[in-house]
Formats: structure tokens, C-alpha cells, sequence
């Protein structure tokens, strides 16, 4: 479940492809990064050629960072918006690139939402570094988008302007800790939610329930299930829910587009 090594983001819907500009082009960097604590992690950066002034913080599925999220941040660039994505795995496994063969699920037992979130700090204030990004959004999948739902709160670690969520579970975890939609009456900033209608692990109840808790807080939101879509159907090997990738990138760069406005620079 979730994203393979040769998975890769669907493209881009032909209409959202920016124009090639003369002379220009993203840069990419390979980083390791210092959160509060002292660990050390792995981190991508894409920076765009013509930047909005507004950033990403992606947060990747269970299997941490992996060419998927990699391709992902470029594409982000591509369309104006710097985007960093990090890996979970630094304080159990180290800052270095992961076999091919790398067992994740010891690793991913031993995170907390405190762990990623300090995590997502050091990713957030490597964008915000130098004032070129002055507004970001948190976007995630699967396991990466319930811990980008739990930025929604107030005592968020980003502080984001507006959360994306691609599949993130929203129950209780398997230690029995509670899950976004306990806590999503405290929620506060914009959300935009890409759900599959048969994803065996996210039943469509609590994506309504959830969308009931956020109209009753009034927290803006926009949260669509794709009735014929399974988990991880935001892939382009995935050539059967073509249609509903498409639709996913063009809500997702709207909402991002509507969410993101930065600050006048001084």
C-alpha cells in the first residue's frame, strides 16, 4: 500500500504546464537537516525558477522519503511554489540514503506525532530561511497526510497558512492513539482533502463525519471522495484513475493558489 520505489506523481494536466522560460530552471538539493532536538534527517528540496514567494512541506506516505515525493517537490517548483520533502527515519535509522532492501516498519513503530512534527519544523524553517518562502502549506499522504492534518491545530509546529491531505488515515493509530478526527474540532485553517471511495483502509463514514465536524466549526474546507478510487490512487503507474488524478492536481494548485498569498516582502 502506499507509494513503490517506481511509482511516480501523475503529470500534470496538460493546460497547468507552465511555459518553459529561456534560461530558466528549478534547482534541486539533496539536504540533512537538524530538527529542535538534535536529530538529524534527510530532506529534498525543490525550488522553483519563478518563485510565488509561498512554499510546501511535504510529508511523505510510511515509507518515508523516495523518489515519488522527490519528483513530487520538482513538480511543485515547476508551478512556483519551493517545496521541501523530509524523511521520518533519522533518529532510528540515520541521515544516510536507505538500501534498497530498507525494512520501514520497525521505523515507523517508533515515530511519534511529537517526533514528525519537530521533524517538520526543521523542514519548515529551511524554507522560510532567507525570506524567499512566506507562506507554506503542509500537504501529506497516507501516514505523511494524517500527520499533515494534525498541523491544523493551534499549537501547530509550522503554523501553515492551509493543510493538504491525500488519503490521510483519520482513526485512531495502531497503539490506539487518537486519530485527526478526534481532535478536528479544534482545527483551524483551510483544508483540502483527496479521499478514495474504496480505500479499504479509510472508510467513507469518518470522511464524512469529518466534514460534519469541520461545517460545525467553521473551519473552510473542501474535502471530495472519488467513488471508484482506492488508496494511493494519486499514481501514475495507476493509468485507471487517470481522471481522477487530474481532478486532484487541479483542486489541489486552485486551493493552493487561493490559500497561499504572501505577505508583502519589506
Amino acid at each position: 500500500m502506499c507509494h513503490e520505489p517506481n511509482s511516480g506523481p501523475p503529470d500534470l494536466p496538460s493546460d497547468l504546464r507552465p511555459v518553459p522560460i529561456a534560461g530558466g530552471a528549478i534547482e534541486t538539493h539533496d539536504l540533512v537537516l537538524t530538527a529542535s532536538d538534535g536529530n538529524r534527517f534527510r530532506a529534498f528540496e525543490a525550488r522553483a525558477a519563478q518563485p510565488k514567494g509561498a512554499g510546501i512541506v511535504i510529508f511523505p506516505d510510511w515509507k518515508g522519503l523516495g523518489h515519488f515525493y522527490e519528483e513530487l517537490a520538482m513538480r511543485f517548483a515547476e508551478t512556483g511554489y519551493d517545496a521541501i520533502a523530509f524523511d521520518y527515519f533519522g533518529r532510528t535509522a540515520g541521515p544516510e540514503p536507505h538500501p534498497q532492501d530498507f525494512d520501514q516498519m520497525p521505523h515507523v513503530s517508533k515515530t511519534t506525532p511529537e517526533t514528525v512534527a519537530l521533524d517538520a519544523a526543521a523542514a519548515a524553517d529551511h524554507l522560510r530561511a532567507g525570506g524567499r518562502v512566506r507562506v507554506l502549506a503542509t500537504l501529506g499522504f497516507c501516514f505523511g497526510g494524517r500527520h499533515a492534518l494534525f498541523q491544523e491545530l493551534p499549537d501547530s509546529s509550522i503554523q501553515p497558512a492551509a493543510v493538504v491531505s491525500f488519503y490521510g488515515s483519520l482513526g485512531p493509530d495502531r497503539s490506539g492513539a487518537p486519530g485527526p478526527l478526534a481532535v478536528a474540532d479544534r482545527f483551524m485553517r483551510p483544508l483540502l482533502g483527496n479521499y478514495g471511495g474504496r480505500d479499504d483502509g479509510i472508510p467513507v463514514a469518518q470522511v464524512e463525519e469529518l466534514d460534519r465536524v469541520l461545517t460545525a466549526a467553521g473551519v473552510p474546507h473542501d474535502l471530495k471522495i472519488y467513488p471508484r478510487a482506492t488508496h494511493s490512487f494519486f499514481d501514475r503507474r495507476r493509468d485507471e484513475f487517470r481522471e481522477e488524478a487530474d481532478d486532484a492536481w487541479r483542486r489541489t494548485l486552485g486551493f493552493l493558489e487561493q490559500s497561499l498569498t504572501p505577505p508583502s516582502a519589506d
